[in-house]
C-alpha cells in the first residue's frame, strides 16, 4: 500500500485511498502552497468545497504542480446555498472555472439539511442529485456522492436517485466510528470518507492515543489514519506544516493489532461527535 493505492467505487472509478484536506486552510498564499508540498510528497487526492472558500487556490497548485490533471483526483462539495437543480448546475459551473478544470473527480453535496432548505430539504435534495446526476452522465463529473448524510437522509434520496452515491465524507476518528451508519453503506457500497481523521486536533491530548504511538514508534497522527485505514475508510488528513503533510503520508510500514483496534473504537466521545445535520445553524 502507498499513497498512490486506490480503493474501487462502486461505478469501477479509482479513488486514491488517503486524501489531502484543505477544509479550514486560508485561501491564498497559504492553501496554494500547501497543496502544492502535499502533490510534491506523493498526494494524488486533493479535497476542497465552495464552502472552503479556497477553491481558486487549489486550481493555481494544480497547475503549477506540472502534473497532469489526469493524474489528481479532485473533490469539491456543493455549499449549502447551492441547492436546488439550476442552482447546483451554475454553482458547479462556477467551480470548475475556479479550479480550473473541465471536470472534477468526485463531487458531493456538502450538507443534507442546511437552514435555507429546512422545511423541504426532502425536496431540495431530490431536485440536487438530479442536476448532479446529468452533470455525471455528461462525464463533467466522474463520480457523485454525499457528506454528513445520516441513514434517513440517504433513505429519502433513495426515493428518487436514479444513480446511488457512491462516497459519504463524514466525521470519523478514533473515538467516533458511526457504527451502523458505516454497516449502512458498506451495505449500499458506499465508500466512507472520513474528514477531520484528526479529530480536529483533539486526538492528540488523548493518553491512549499516546501510548499506542509510542508502542508502534510512531506519532499519533499515523496511528489515528492508520485506524482510518484499517477500517476501509478513505481519510482526509488536512495540514499547511510540511513536515506534518509529509509525516501524515508515512502510514503504510506499521499495522495496529486487533486490541489497539478495539481500545481505539472504545474511545467514545474523545474527540468529540458528529455534528446532527438536521440542527446546525447554516
Amino acid at each position: 500500500m502507498s499513497l498512490t493505492s486506490t480503493y474501487l467505487l462502486s461505478n469501477g472509478v479509482k479513488i486514491p485511498q488517503v486524501g489531502f484536506g484543505t477544509w479550514q486552510t486560508p485561501a491564498g498564499d497559504v492553501a496554494e502552497k500547501s497543496v502544492l508540498e502535499a502533490l510534491k510528497v506523493g498526494y494524488r487526492h486533493i479535497d476542497t468545497a465552495q464552502g472552503y472558500k479556497n477553491e481558486e487556490s487549489v486550481g493555481n497548485a494544480i497547475k503549477k504542480s506540472g502534473l497532469k490533471r489526469e493524474d489528481i483526483f479532485l473533490t469539491t462539495k456543493l455549499w449549502n446555498e447551492s441547492h436546488g437543480y439550476e442552482a447546483t448546475k451554475k454553482a458547479f459551473a462556477e467551480s470548475l472555472v475556479k479550479l480550473q478544470t473541465e471536470y472534477v473527480d468526485l463531487f458531493l453535496i456538502h450538507w443534507p439539511n442546511p437552514v435555507t432548505f429546512r422545511d423541504d430539504w426532502e425536496k431540495t435534495n431530490a431536485e440536487t442529485w438530479r442536476a448532479m446526476e446529468e452533470l455525471y452522465q455528461e462525464g463533467k463529473i466522474k463520480a457523485i456522492g454525499v457528506s454528513n448524510f445520516m441513514i434517513h437522509h440517504l433513505e429519502a434520496l433513495e426515493k428518487t436517485a436514479k444513480i446511488w452515491p457512491m462516497v459519504n465524507q463524514v466525521f470519523l476518528a478514533p473515538g467516533e466510528v458511526q457504527h451502523d451508519l458505516g454497516v449502512y453503506c458498506a451495505a449500499h457500497q458506499i465508500l466512507l470518507e472520513a474528514y477531520s481523521p484528526l479529530g480536529t486536533g483533539k486526538i492528540f491530548s488523548v493518553p491512549e492515543m499516546k501510548t499506542i504511538a509510542e508502542k508502534h514508534q510512531k506519532t499519533i497522527a499515523q496511528v489515528a489514519l492508520r485506524w482510518s485505514l484499517q477500517h476501509k475508510f478513505l481519510p482526509l488528513p488536512k495540514s499547511v506544516t510540511p513536515s506534518r503533510i509529509k509525516e501524515n503520508t508515512e502510514i503504510f510500514d506499521f499495522e495496529l493489532d486487533k486490541e489497539d483496534m478495539r481500545l481505539l473504537d472504545s474511545l467514545d466521545g474523545v474527540v468529540g461527535k458528529q455534528k446532527d445535520p438536521d440542527t446546525t445553524n447554516f
